[in-house]
């Protein structure tokens, strides 16, 4: 009976988002209030019954039902309580259902609290986000139906993808989910500025919001992904520019350069039509990476390798949505007049040039992302795209984006003094080159690429210090500056944590990947191997059961000096339900480097497969990318995000001109 309902309250959202999408648009356009005013009921209505359709399918999980076919897919009765709820989004049907909630949710997020947007630009951008739900439910219902039901019930399930039977996975996809979806909003605020032909300083502080809050989700489900990839797949890496990582990188490249142009616009009314654009370009990445994951054109441990006839409905959806909403683009950003003019070198100059910089990222992963594709689609042979491509094209373009992201909050609106700029970053560019020395004594030699990463890593830190020490006039009064700090707008606390974080992030990147030690050897119990300076000994392994799987568990001692240093106990597991083996790595983390160790298969002699892996400063990687989300979070709690611009006052004369 609740599965039912669950269906039939996906249906009611349908037919009310149908009408979320016609009505309040056409209210619009002939100016009829009451028609505008649905917008916001339908907006929480529709969410409510998505939320009621979710709980039903994670309610279906929980109680085993195996009639579900999702459930049957998806789910066993011994799986613990977790990773039941978990795999109510852990596959297809489940996780579209959770896409189209957090649709309906960033909907009524702006239908409860965008009181503060003129009636009829939130009329339209409720319509354009129904629209996307439309789209997205029809799918949904013709062709992923998470309540299908199998003609006869199984006694138990197929349980959850084994690898995906880990914590993370309870926070990671969700997290992903509210940073993807979340660009929709940005997309709907653009598609609407279109409709009504008119961006200003007002919209941009409307738009900055919805996109930051998207940026610090997206932020945190890609750091959350990384981790997860890193302790869980065994290969001691925890980034592999696979395509489904890419899919949920390159959006993330879009939102932050749509962040630095909507200030732009906001501070200096220019970059209209390009921060339209990017708005655009956010969701249809986005857009891009829902295709990649469900479309069956990919294999990977994160995609739902599906029927391709599904790839094809979401194919027409990605053409439809992005299709036309660039065709609106190139009718109506002709008139969107662009504002003050500013000299190449300014902090105007600056943001522009950090945005093509990452653009042109984002299209240098593209292509590295779809290039083995779309040759195979063509049969013109079969190539892989992987590290070595990115590594070798990416990283140099993301250099001078570093370089200038130190520089840009130095620089004037519209006028700066680049050489005033560089003086007052004497004591980064200092520090840029003790890191290189320091590098390189603690290295004993080092690659260019390490050295450049860590110099530019302590010139973006110590850039970053030295410009909240200005804002703050740090080396004055005392009591003066600390008046100052306390006053400082948050976001500009915000922005500081951010880029530290990126500097911070940087660091862990470049150690892991110059510095990086690993050995492969065959261990009987007893035996030890060197890596480095430390030596690993195979202590014990034994077999354990754990809730629903079989596990050898290995104890290796790791010592330096003869002191002991660790104990890591990995695990190789086999599930109840018949599935390939999986391992379970073990990590001894600090600040300096993780020790990684897995055991693999038995050689059937007695021996057992142990790989080691040394990684230095690798924690520093998700420390960053925490901090980085933090800024996020730290900047909207900024009191101008929550009030908003205009006022009700000027929104209420905005209307009564309009109807005029």
């Amino acid at each position: 009976m609740i599965t039912e309902l669950g269906h039939y309250a996906l249906v009611l959202a349908l037919v009310l988002a149908l009408a979320q999408s016609v009505i309040p648009l056409v209210g619009a356009q002939r100016n009829l209030r009451p028609w505008m005013a649905l917008a916001q009921p339908a907006a929480v209505g529709q969410f409510f019954l998505l939320g009621l359709s979710f709980l039903a399918l994670v309610h279906a999980y929980v109680v085993s039902d195996f009639s579900v076919a999702a459930v049957y897919e998806n789910s066993h009765s011994a799986q613990p309580l977790i990773y039941k709820v978990a795999a109510a989004w852990g596959n297809h049907e489940g996780s579209l259902l959770l896409w189209v909630l957090i649709l309906g949710f960033f909907g009524a997020l702006v239908a409860a609290f965008g009181n503060n947007l003129p009636l009829r630009l939130k009329s339209r951008v409720l319509a354009v986000q129904a629209m996307i739900s439309t789209g997205f439910l029809v799918f949904m219902l013709l062709t992923s139906n998470p309540f299908a039901r199998l003609g006869q019930a199984p006694l138990e399930g197929r349980q959850l993808n084994p690898m995906l039977q880990d914590p993370g996975l309870a926070f990671h996809p969700p997290m992903l989910y509210l940073g993807y979806v979340g660009l929709s909003m940005s997309f709907s605020f653009a598609i609407a500025a279109l409709l009504e032909g008119s961006v200003d300083a007002a919209w941009a502080r409307w738009v900055r919001p919805w996109t930051l809050l998207s940026w610090t989700t997206l932020t945190c489900g890609i750091v959350l992904g990384s981790r997860w990839a890193y302790y869980e797949l065994g290969w001691g890496g925890w980034w592999y520019w696979d395509p489904v990582e890419n899919a949920s990188f390159m959006p993330w490249l879009i939102a932050t350069a749509l962040l630095h142009s909507a200030i732009v616009v906001e501070k200096r009314d220019s970059l209209k039509a390009w921060t339209i654009l990017l708005a655009i370009l956010g969701f249809a990445f986005s857009m891009l990476g829902t295709f990649l994951v469900r479309s069956g054109v990919i294999t990977s441990v994160h995609a739902f390798a599906q029927d391709p006839a599904r790839g094809i409905f979401i194919l027409a959806l990605l053409a439809i949505a992005i299709g036309g909403s660039l065709s609106l683009f190139a009718w109506r950003a002709p008139i969107l007049k662009p504002g003050g003019f500013f000299a190449p070198i300014s902090r105007e100059g600056s943001l522009v040039l950090n945005n093509l910089l990452l653009a042109v990222l984002a299209a240098t992963v593209l292509f590295g992302t779809l290039a083995p594709l779309i040759l195979n689609v063509m049969n013109l042979g079969t190539i892989s795209v992987g590290p070595p491509y990115f590594q070798t094209v990416f990283v140099p373009i993301a250099m001078p984006l570093v370089l200038i992201a130190a520089i840009g909050p130095f620089l004037g609106w519209k006028r700066g003094d680049l050489p005033g700029a560089l003086q007052r970053l004497a004591a980064a560019g200092i520090a840029a080159a003790i890191a290189i020395g320091f590098a390189w004594y603690m290295a004993d030699g080092a690659s260019f690429m390490a050295l450049a990463g860590m110099a530019l890593a302590a010139w973006l830190f110590i850039g970053t210090l030295i410009e909240w020490a200005g804002r703050v006039k740090l080396g004055g009064s005392l009591g003066a500056s600390w008046s100052r700090a306390i006053r400082l707008p948050r976001s500009a606390y915000g922005m500081t944590l951010a880029h530290a974080g990126l500097a911070v992030a940087i660091v862990g990147m470049t150690g892991s990947i110059a510095w990086k030690q690993e050995k492969v050897a065959v261990l009987h119990v007893g035996q030890s191997i060197e890596v480095g300076d430390t030596s690993y000994r195979l202590d014990d392994i034994r077999k354990v059961t754990v809730d629903n799987y079989l596990a050898d568990r290995a104890t290796i001692v790791a010592s330096q000096n003869g002191q002991l240093l660790a104990l890591l106990t990995p695990e190789r597991r086999q599930y109840l339900v018949p599935s390939p083996p999986t391992t379970e790595s073990a990590i001894h983390s600090n600040f300096a480097r993780d020790v990684y160790v897995v055991v693999g298969e038995p050689d059937g002699q007695g021996g057992w497969t142990v790989r080691i892996y040394v990684e230095p400063l690798v924690l520093w990687i998700w420390l960053g990318g925490g901090l980085m989300a933090l800024g996020g979070v730290v900047s909207l709690t900024d009191r101008r995000y929550r009030v908003g611009a205009p006022s009700k006052m000027l929104a209420r004369k905005s209307e009564v001109a309009a109807r005029a």
